[in-house]
């Protein structure tokens, strides 16, 4: 099967990396925005520097993988599957909630895949969760806040209002894993705050919703980043009506009535290849993926109620 693929990141180099290792796949070309960096990424793995327009229309192309800014998501996969290629693309799949729901139901017409990664659902945390979730018992809270500072704060696409999105919407893992353990959200509360001494890139954003889910549980989630940010925080809580679960960075903990239990917790490495395998035996022996398109636009519907919550001052039902 050949390969194209979007963007010369952190993201796209993994993803051609594992292109490269597995022998049912091609990598053909590839796209940047930095032409001299585009080259370099294309010399390293061995593929052509085409424009977006050419990769799209090369009808030898099978499978386009989108791992660039935010932003241009949306447009690329369109006219990928409007191209008949099947399509990877990093979450969020668009910065739009309608053209989202649009991509979906394209995907379906045309009878190809729409695979958004998830890659938070493969690691050790997510699997530590999973496993020992049952031990809290009825859960009532739960807690995740990221918080990374950056002095001075890079001038980079991922603190740009329009490439990145509002921040719950570009780092949408912070949500899905969220939806993904406890189901459907009732209502959505958020408060977001930015500091900006330039027209196109802010230093700092700070932004904390919380979620009321059906269930009754009440989520909290912070994600904050830049300048103004002083402790670097990667924290994990549920609480339960029998216990709880506590993750702090790469450590867990199980906590009772009787005792405090460490909780062993896999390594983030190599889960970009690991999505990549499942979907390529997804696309040569139909073996299911582990996330549907579905469910990401849920997390989309949840965070986009948060962007208006923030801009609005009021809570919003789902």
């Amino acid at each position: 099967m050949r390969v194209g693929l979007i963007g010369t990141g952190y993201a796209a180099k993994l993803r051609a990396q594992a292109l490269l290792n597995d022998k049912r796949t091609d990598l053909a070309a590839v796209v940047g925005n930095v032409s001299s960096k585009t080259e370099a990424f294309a010399k390293e793995f061995e593929c052509k520097a085409v424009s977006s327009q050419e990769l799209i229309e090369q009808k030898d192309i099978d499978l386009v993988v989108i791992s660039n800014v935010n932003s241009e998501h949306g447009a690329l996969a369109r006219a990928a599957l409007e191209a008949d290629k099947h399509v990877v693309v990093e979450y969020p799949m668009s910065l739009d909630l309608a053209e989202a729901s649009e991509l979906i139901n394209l995907a379906k017409s045309k009878n190809k895949l729409l695979h958004v990664e998830h890659i938070e659902l493969l690691g050790g945390l997510h699997n530590s969760l999973e496993q020992h979730l049952h031990k809290v018992g009825e859960v009532f809270y739960v807690s995740y806040s990221t918080i990374k500072p950056e002095n001075p704060a890079p001038r980079k696409w991922t603190y740009n209002h329009q490439l990145f999105g509002f921040p719950l919407m570009g780092a949408l893992s912070r949500l899905h894993r969220l939806t993904n353990l406890f189901g459907e959200v009732a209502t959505v509360s958020c408060h977001s705050r930015f500091w900006k001494t330039q027209a196109d890139f802010y230093q700092s954003c700070f932004c904390n919703a919380q979620l009321n889910f059906t269930s009754g549980l009440l989520a909290s989630v912070i994600y904050a980043k830049g300048e103004t940010m002083w402790e670097a925080e990667r924290k994990f809580e549920v609480h339960g009506e029998n216990g709880g679960l506590i993750f702090n960075s790469q450590q867990g903990v199980f906590i009772d009535a009787e005792k405090s239990t460490p909780i062993e917790v896999g390594s983030r490495r190599g889960l970009f290849v690991k999505d990549t395998t499942m979907v390529l035996d997804y696309l040569f022996n139909g073996t299911p993926l582990y996330v549907t398109p579905e469910e990401s636009l849920y997390t989309l519907k949840v965070a986009d109620a948060a962007k208006r919550s923030a801009e609005l001052g009021i809570a919003i039902a789902l």
